[in-house]
């Protein structure tokens, strides 16, 4: 007895500094080949692996224990095998978890999705957040089952279950069929994207940019600083405005109303002046026409091009502005007015 406690005291001591020097070693060495732009793993990679790491050098540690038999009871093997399985599985799967992530960072870092021409950037950027969550559902997933499964009384019953999986397997999917809809909506959005990340989009009346695409929703950021959440089924099974599918220039649109008198060339004239001595028009779109005539005014349309829909916005602000006061100031006369025809009696 007293033999065996010796080995186990000296084992614990020999493998409790066995595992700082191996866990200072490898963090150093991290942190080390993190301070090389040029290398693959990140700057803080350290950081954020030594939780799972230390994780696993102390189930490495257990697990050898085990091996050499240095415990007395039966039940302390039992304990001390499944907590450093478990430890063996979750690090694992922490490791890959953070590796993913770590990949992801290092593909998009070749995309920027603040410069003007961003298409392929929110295209590949909207494909890897859902792939990521993707394969992350996944790990998980698996690294519960594995866990679960290294119990026999666990894998006894599930091996019993597997007899009556026919009409479970029934009554479970039908009340899952929304969340696997859900699911399933948010893997074909990462594969057709007809939504993709910081894309213009009117959803339910509200007009905003798509901020972030789950599995499960997608939030959408509101020109007013708001957020609206939407379920993925919805850009499956509903229509919605994307302003930026293809390209992220826009065509603004200004309407007016003025009197039959006012002269459309001089307006068509002022109009382009406007455009070329403001900095928000890229030089594309510059068109007016009267769209509409009714007994009391005539509808004069002015069309505008900018490089993206904010820019378009503020375009299209500042050009009714300035035709309106234009028109105040140098024909009053064409402002829109209301008609009384009297009649005199000639005796």
């Amino acid at each position: 007895m007293v033999s065996i406690n010796k080995e186990l005291l000296n084992y614990l001591i020999l493998g409790i500094i066995g595992i700082v020097i191996c866990f200072s070693l490898a963090y150093y060495a991290l942190k080390k080949i993190g301070k090389d732009p040029k290398n693959i793993l990140p700057v803080n990679f350290a950081n954020k692996i030594w939780i799972p790491l230390l994780i696993f050098l102390i189930s490495l540690f257990c697990q050898i224990a085990i091996i050499v038999k240095l415990f007395r009871f039966e039940y302390t093997y039992t304990i001390v095998g499944h907590l450093s399985t478990i430890g063996i599985i979750l690090s694992t799967a922490w490791f890959l978890i953070v590796l993913l992530k770590v990949f992801k960072a290092r593909i998009l870092r070749k995309y920027d999705v603040s410069t003007s021409d961003n298409l392929k950037a929110r295209k590949v950027y909207t494909q890897f957040m859902i792939l990521e969550n993707i394969i992350i559902f996944l790990i998980i997933v698996l690294a519960v089952g594995i866990a679960l499964m290294s119990f026999d009384s666990i894998r006894s019953i599930g091996v019993s279950l597997l007899t009556s999986a026919g009409i479970a397997g029934i009554i479970i999917g039908l009340a899952a069929q929304k969340a696997i809809g859900t699911l399933l909506a948010g893997i074909q959005i990462a594969l057709t994207q007809p939504i993709r990340i910081e894309d213009v989009v009117i959803v339910e009346g509200e007009w905003g940019w798509i901020e972030e695409i789950t599995l499960t929703y997608v939030v959408v950021r509101i020109w007013d600083k708001r957020r609206l959440v939407v379920p993925t089924t919805y850009f499956i099974e509903k229509t919605f405005q994307n302003w930026t599918r293809n390209t992220s220039e826009i065509l603004g649109t200004v309407f007016i109303y003025t009197d039959y008198e006012v002269p459309f060339d001089k307006l068509r004239e002022e109009l382009t002046r406007l455009l070329e001595g403001s900095p928000l028009w890229d030089q594309q779109t510059n068109v007016l026409q009267v769209t509409n005539a009714t007994d009391r005014s005539v509808e004069i349309r002015a069309l505008m091009s900018a490089k993206d829909s904010p820019t378009a916005w503020v375009l299209r602000v500042y050009v009714r502005e300035q035709l309106i006061t234009f028109i105040k100031e140098n024909y009053p006369e064409s402002l829109p007015k209301s008609r009384v025809s009297l009649k005199t009696d000639q005796n």
